[in-house]
């Protein structure tokens, strides 16, 4: 059964080894832990389990520069350097390794099984010994006093410490001309002398004024170090320009004296981004990476979450497994400021869209100030159009119609009332505003103006109602004298 350590997986083609990678030494731990994954008789009863990891794979695990090798090498990681190099070299190894797997398969079985050193009951020592080298994937195995020993590695078919993962297959194309550089400089640096980089590396690759070297995009790399990606562009006389594809630009990074120059610049690894043919992809996938069980490669295929997308790869060793874990804290953290941009954008926009809101409800406000002016405008103009002319039909609806809106806001029930309280609320917040410094709010002059005129009508309309009252008053005075004037006569007759 395949297990993916890392969680995630990472954008590498799977191609051949770029210079400055670092290759293999053996240690010399001598204890490990697991049980084997050979059929022969080791440990009693073998079965494929151990240390939490599954069958061996690979053929070599870097150290020191955490990147990737070859598809038979390491895992690869989440960046682009984890194994993107041309395939011919990878294939190449791949095939070696197949042919002299025979030959090394049975100087190790020997080691295991029945070593004949000592030729005594030592020798079944020694061969437990010699297991728990090779289950570890480190040491030599002596099996014969005339016979070099054998060199274990985590390589080794009965190493246990290694796990299929599974990477992006890359779908850049030859003619994009994309070639990786991993620089042993930090973010911030490459970021700040991009420019002396891009001049730089225009002078390493020749200096011709027809060709220019161009950035495609840089990011973090565990362990300080970081991924640039350049393409290479060539202009002609008549004006017209294309890329120089990868393939050429890698192929000619991969000079000595060039390679030399870029590493004086720190550059530690060149990669090309090519994706595979489908052929490359089928014979790739076919053929499981040195010390890989065929069964766990089937498997590991079978369990891909998507077979159009990813593909198993190889991890070798603890070291691979840091290497994985590190690029995925990596990738986690560029997603997490990533997530901050995002919710900072999202604030601003949010605070723009509030004062927005603030500024279309002001013009709103001035719009209605504005219609209003435009109608005391239109009513004057046609006043002054209309003088000297009888009133038409039209017109005397109008009136009626005012009259009629005229008599309910005059009705003391109605919106007599609502005018009041609105005039006392007034009132109260200009009495406010003036105790303490805050929003005032203003009241346009020209309904100021109607609210007074109103006032004075209802003020005439008391006092017309007052005035009518007294002579009422008066009238019955006069009318209660006459009778009573009247009364008295009569009784004076009578007596």
């Amino acid at each position: 059964m395949a297990f993916n350590f890392g969680g995630a997986s990472s954008n590498a083609s799977l191609s051949g080894t770029g210079f400055g990678a670092a290759t293999t030494t053996s240690a010399s731990t001598s204890f490990g832990f697991g049980s084997g994954t050979t059929g022969a008789s080791l440990f009693g009863n073998t079965q494929n389990k151990g240390f939490g990891f599954s069958s061996g794979l690979g053929s070599s695990a870097p150290a020191g520069t955490g990147f990737g090798g070859a598809l038979g090498g390491t895992g690869l990681g989440f960046g682009g350097f984890a194994g993107i190099q041309p395939t011919q070299n990878q294939q190449g190894g791949l095939f070696n390794q197949q042919a002299s797997q025979s030959s090394q398969l049975f100087n190790t079985a020997s080691a295991l099984s029945a070593p004949s050193v000592l030729n005594d009951e030592r020798d079944s020592i020694l061969a437990r010994w010699n297991q728990l080298q090779a289950f570890w994937g480190a040491g030599k195995g002596y099996f014969s006093s005339s016979t070099p020993p054998v060199e274990f590695s985590q390589e080794n078919p009965f190493c246990r410490f290694k796990a299929v993962g599974y990477s992006c297959v890359p779908d850049v194309k030859d003619e994009d001309g994309l070639v990786a550089l991993a620089l042993n400089k930090k973010e911030v640096d490459v970021r700040s002398q991009q420019q002396q980089l891009v001049e730089s590396l225009h002078k390493v690759l020749g200096g011709n004024p027809t060709l220019s070297v161009n950035v495609e995009g840089v990011r973090a790399l565990p362990d300080d170090q970081t991924e640039m990606i350049v393409y290479l562009v060539e202009r002609s006389p008549n004006g017209t320009s294309k890329r120089v594809p990868a393939s050429t630009l890698y192929s000619y990074m991969e000079q000595l004296n060039v390679k030399s120059a870029l590493q004086q610049l720190g550059v530690i690894m060149a990669v090309s981004r090519t994706a595979l043919t489908p052929a490359q992809l089928k014979q790739l996938l076919q053929n499981p990476p040195a010390g890989v069980d065929p069964i766990i490669w089937e498997q590991a295929k079978v369990d891909n979450p998507d077979p159009e997308k990813l593909i198993p790869v190889p991890m070798v060793g603890f070291r691979e497994l840091l290497r994985r874990l590190k690029i995925q804290d990596q990738m986690t953290k560029q997603h997490q400021t990533r997530v901050d941009i995002i919710s900072n954008d999202i604030s601003e926009l949010q605070r723009n869209q509030a004062t927005t809101a603030a500024k279309i409800t002001q013009y709103k406000r001035k719009l209605m100030d504005l219609s209003h002016r435009v109608l005391q405008v239109l009513i004057k103009q046609e006043v002054q159009r209309k003088s000297g002319y009888a009133i038409q039909l039209d017109e005397e609806h109008l009136r009626v119609q005012l009259e009629t809106i005229q008599s309910e806001l005059n009705a003391p029930t109605q919106f007599k009332g609502r005018l009041n309280e609105l005039m006392s609320q007034i009132r109260m917040q200009n009495h406010f505003g003036a105790v303490r410094s805050e929003e005032r709010y203003r009241v346009d002059a020209d309904l100021l103006r109607e609210i007074k005129q109103h006032l004075k009508q209802q003020q005439q309309g008391l006092s017309h109602l007052i005035s009518v009252i007294k002579d009422d008053l008066d009238d019955i005075k006069t009318v209660e004298d006459g009778l009573h004037d009247g009364v008295h006569g009569r009784s004076s007759k009578l007596s």
